[in-house]
């Protein structure tokens, strides 16, 4: 009788770690007081209501893979990695115009990755921290060496322009990080899940625009967000004082003021730094963590080391989190 072959399995990095982050943004300001002007609001309701003073849109022949090409470039540079060197790319998104083909594929041959691994993810604003967890295990399990996690939205291609409700909130750009090996952790686990009987609650109108439930998203967020990041501190072997910058999905600013309110009222520091790019970025769904975080080192906001917790939320609803180190 002929034996069984037996599988061999890949051997990967004994963790992963972040190597570097990039973003992108469009150069077109567009301020509370110019959406003002084409409906009924004012910069005092906006500011008051979900904490924004400016974002930026794209223009109408720009495509979410521009957004995404520059961004992921970027990364690129500051990890000082050659686009050779990266195996997969992958590319959270929500707002492609089309299923196929993917934008991964497109972005890769932009910035000049050979033949990579090449593949979408849509977990809407969850997807930058579905898409780090993803990577983090590939390179863990030998699948890839160096993965280049891209979000980016154009947001502004499915907003309804005159519908108050969210043409004041979302916003178009891209944010990426390249992940590697690691002999020590430098990514904690991902605690992620869906509460897909709240569907409902955000979800593409007619084919056409994004609809949500804000009040009703707005009480599932800020009760129920902040549980999950202490389970990704939990999964991490971390405690709440340990964390020195809070980057949550920037959704809402109030929602973010909550988030972090809980947090301290299970002991996070008082001078934890807590990202508040929605202020001018607006929110760019899967983008807006991986921004924050670009424009948060940028600033001197956040240094080399730091420990981050990260949490998505979003359409699905999906949501995810994970505690890192900042390169």
């Amino acid at each position: 009788m002929t034996a069984r072959p037996t599988l061999r399995l890949s051997q990967g990095a004994p963790a992963a770690r972040i190597l570097g982050f990039g973003s992108y943004q469009p150069d077109r300001i567009v301020t509370n007081d110019d959406l003002s002007q084409v409906m009924d609001t004012s910069d005092q309701w906006i500011r008051d209501r979900v904490g924004i003073i400016e974002r930026r849109f794209g223009e109408k022949d720009d495509v979410l893979v521009d957004y995404a090409v520059a961004a992921g470039a970027d990364a690129l540079s500051d990890a000082g990695l050659d686009p050779s060197e990266v195996d997969t790319v992958i590319v959270p998104n929500c707002t492609m115009p089309s299923q196929i083909p993917n934008a991964a594929a497109q972005v890769a041959a932009r910035i000049g990755v050979q033949s990579p691994g090449a593949f979408d993810l849509n977990a809407a604003c969850a997807g930058f921290c579905y898409g780090l967890g993803v990577a983090s295990d590939l390179v863990r399990a030998g699948s890839a060496k160096k993965v280049l996690v891209i979000g980016a939205e154009k947001l502004t291609d499915v907003v309804d322009p005159t519908d108050r409700a969210n043409a004041i909130i979302f916003a178009d750009g891209a944010g990426a990080a390249v992940v590697g090996g690691s002999d020590e952790p430098g990514i904690g686990p991902v605690v992620w899940g869906s509460a897909g009987d709240l569907v409902d609650l955000i979800y593409m109108r007619d084919h056409q625009w994004i609809y949500q439930e804000g009040q009703s998203v707005f009480r599932w967020a800020t009760t129920q967000i902040a549980p999950i990041a202490l389970r990704a501190l939990e999964a991490a072997g971390l405690q709440p004082s340990d964390v020195d910058v809070l980057a949550p999905h920037q959704a809402n600013l109030r929602i973010v003021e909550s988030i972090a309110k809980k947090l301290r009222a299970k002991g996070a520091r008082e001078d934890i730094v807590v990202a508040d790019d929605i202020k001018y970025s607006g929110n760019t769904s899967s983008a807006s963590i991986p921004m924050a975080l670009d424009h948060m080192r940028k600033a001197g906001t956040a240094k080399s080391g730091d420990v981050v917790l990260a949490v998505g939320f979003g359409a699905g609803l999906s949501y995810a989190a994970q505690a890192f180190v900042l390169p």
